[in-house]
């Protein structure tokens, strides 16, 4: 009777490692949500309608250099709403200091309501960054995609200005013509 239990008890623990170790490798083989200027995202934070993401290596949302950020505003239901958000967001970064790049709009189409996009430098202590926020109805809700790139240290603004002229007219492009909104997080 011992001998059946210690067989059991030792297939048991068998068993369980066996699945534990299958169960990691699933973890490590994460799948992206989706990709953006040939980096793959992964989800990091959602609070509320707010949804984070950064490449492989760049899971501490204190110190990554590429996030993307899908923002839902779900009181915008038409395209004058959209463009009333998107001008309360071009207020909003003016009052944190940010140093407006670009602003534009694509006009509604008759089967597409009209697109806004800011392009906005924050210079900070630490870090400067640049966010190209990209506002758009999305399933009847307005919402924006923000890509945001970062460079840290003191007095990198010639750095950010070398990565601009080099990557700024492709990651404008690929962010407007970006559709791969997660299903999933799209809606309540």
């Amino acid at each position: 009777m011992k001998s059946q239990i210690a067989v059991a008890c030792f297939a048991m623990l068998l068993v369980q490692n066996v699945v534990s170790g299958f169960l990691r490798q699933a973890a490590d083989k994460k799948v992206a949500a989706f990709s953006l200027n040939d980096l793959k995202y992964f989800h990091r934070f959602t609070k509320n309608d707010q949804h984070e993401y950064t490449p492989d290596g760049q899971e501490d949302l204190n110190a990554w250099t590429d996030m993307v950020t899908i923002q839902f505003y779900r009181r915008a239901k038409d395209g004058e709403a959209l463009a009333a958000t998107a001008n309360a967001v071009l207020e909003n970064y003016k009052l944190n200091k940010a140093l407006v790049v670009k602003t534009y709009s694509v006009p509604r189409a008759k089967d597409k309501p009209a697109e806004h996009l800011i392009i906005a430098i924050f210079g900070r202590p630490e870090f400067i960054e640049v966010a190209f926020s990209r506002f758009r109805m999305h399933e009847g809700v307005g919402g924006a995609v923000i890509y945001s790139h970062r460079i840290y240290g003191k007095n990198v603004g010639n750095e950010m200005s070398a990565w601009l002229e080099k990557n700024g007219p492709t990651t404008e492009g690929n962010l407007m013509k970006w559709d791969a909104v997660p299903k999933l997080l799209s809606s309540k």
